[in-house]
Order: C-alpha cells, then structure tokens, then sequence
C-alpha cells in the first residue's frame, strides 16, 4: 500500500460521512503556517477544513511585519456561521493574539458545545516574532486551557503558561505537563522540538499517564509552520474518529515525514514551510 494511500483514504472508526475538522486561528500572507498550514494538512489527511480567521498576517518565510485582529464580533460572527450549519468532528486553535480573541472564543465554544478541542498556544513565530501579546497568557491560561481536550505548547511555550524556565530535560517536562493538566486541560502534549539532541521528543499526558514520543531531529531550516501542523495533525485524526492516543502517533509521523521532505521545496529565503503535500508531490511523490 502506498503512503499515499495510508496517509488518505484509510477511514477512522468514529465517524460517519465527511469528516470535518475547523481552524480557528491567524492567517500566514506566506502560506506556511497558521490557517494556511491547518488546510493543507486537513486536505492531506483525508478531512474537510473550514475556517475562523482570527487575525491577518503580512508575513515571509523572513518574519511577521504586521498584525491586523479580527474584531471579536466578527470572530464570533463566523464561528455561529460555520458550527450552526457544518456538522464538526474536531477544532483547532491556534494565533489568538489578544484577550479580546480569546474571550470571543471562548463563548462560541460554549456556545456551540465543543467538545473535541486541540489547543495550540501560538506565541512566537519561527521568525522570533511575538504572536501574543503578553496581557493574553492569563487567558489563555483561565479561558482556553479547561475547555480544550489537548493543549500542544513547544517547550518555550509551556514555560510561559507556567511562568517559569523552560525545561531542559525529560523530568522537567513532565512536571511542567502536570502542572499545565492540573490547570483544567484533559490532556498535555509538550513538544520537543526547541530541545536538544539526536531525537525530538514529545511529552504526552493524558488520563492514562505519560508517553513519549521520539523522532530523529531533522537537519532542515524549513520549520516554519510545525507547531501548526502538527497541532492541525491532531485534530484531522480527531476528526476521523481516532482516540486521543493514535491521533496523536499519527500527527507525529506524518510531521516528521513533512519535515523530512521539506528541502524539496523551494519557497522564500528564510525559514521555508513543511512539505504538506510530501505524498502527492514532490520527490516521495507519485
């Protein structure tokens, strides 16, 4: 069976009909991460993307140069749009630069009672530039982290939510997942990808207890746009009714496949983006 084939056109075992995962987050003008990255890889995982642009972009693989916020009106505006009409198996979350964002978010979560929630705490782009303004970590932190089934911070941003170091090691990681699950989210995935060493791992914490998960550090600039990614990764599987668990396995495979072929690609003259599409095209391609 081809990768092609693994990768799209094997169904998940709960849910019926289209399976539909929705994007609530800031849009990447460059196309390698935010709600850019989320489609893409909804696309290459067999799942229908909608969207809830949360702020607009102008961005390169080089940096952020501005930021503009949706209104939180509008914000709500088109999460009532496309939950009161799209039958929605999973949620991401990723840019909410702002209280305000948050807040809007928030309630249209309540409003809609959305249950299979993957939380991705954007605060600083590949670039180094800041997504969040610092005012927004407490909501983050208050808001969003009780109402998401799986919160996925790299190891910088855990640090922040907790108001402390980074970790530099495994113990570390785990006691900092602890204590981000003992602030209400269900489950806790500390990404490894700022660590250092021959393998990125993971963190996972969930009901069940710890798992890691390994994977060779790759030698690439192109970045841009994983956290996204696998976040996106995640809720595709959600959505095509894996358990927490497998989808997260999955989402991790198929980014370390994503990174692996992203120097063929060719886009800008920073840091590039992943190779969404690794299976269809390109030199894995058919």
């Amino acid at each position: 069976m081809s990768e092609q084939t693994t990768t799209a056109d094997t169904k998940g075992t709960g849910t019926k009909g289209t399976a539909i995962a929705v994007t609530i987050a800031g849009s990447d003008s460059g196309g390698g991460a935010g709600i850019q990255a989320d489609l893409k890889t909804f696309s290459a995982l067999g799942v229908y993307g909608a969207s809830v642009i949360t702020a607009l972009t102008a961005q390169n693989t080089l940096g952020v140069t501005g930021i503009h916020d949706v209104p939180p009106a509008f914000i709500a505006a088109q999460m009532d749009a496309v939950f009161s009409d799209l039958k929605v198996d999973a949620v991401k979350i990723g840019m909410l630069s702002r209280p305000e964002a948050i807040e809007a978010v928030a309630a249209g979560l309540d409003r809609h009672r959305l249950a299979a929630v993957v939380l991705d705490p954007v605060m600083i782009a590949a670039s180094g530039d800041r997504l969040l303004v610092p005012e927004a970590i407490d909501g983050l932190r208050r808001q969003l982290l009780p109402r998401a089934l799986l919160i996925t911070p790299n190891l910088p941003e855990a640090a922040a939510l907790l108001d402390e170091a980074p970790a530099t090691d495994i113990a570390a990681t785990r006691r900092q997942a602890e204590k981000l699950r003992a602030l209400g989210a269900r489950a806790v995935l500390i990404k490894g990808g700022h660590g250092e060493g021959p393998d990125s791992v993971d963190v996972l914490l969930d009901e069940a207890g710890f798992m890691e998960l390994s994977a060779p550090r790759l030698a690439t600039r192109n970045t841009h746009g994983t956290g996204c990614t696998l976040s996106s990764a995640i809720a595709a599987g959600l959505a095509r009714g894996l358990a927490l668990r497998p989808a997260v396995e999955a989402a991790k495979a198929y980014l370390t496949r994503a990174i692996g072929a992203a120097d063929q690609l060719e886009i800008g003259r920073g840091h590039g983006p992943v190779h969404h599409f690794h299976a269809w095209w390109g030199e894995g391609g058919k």
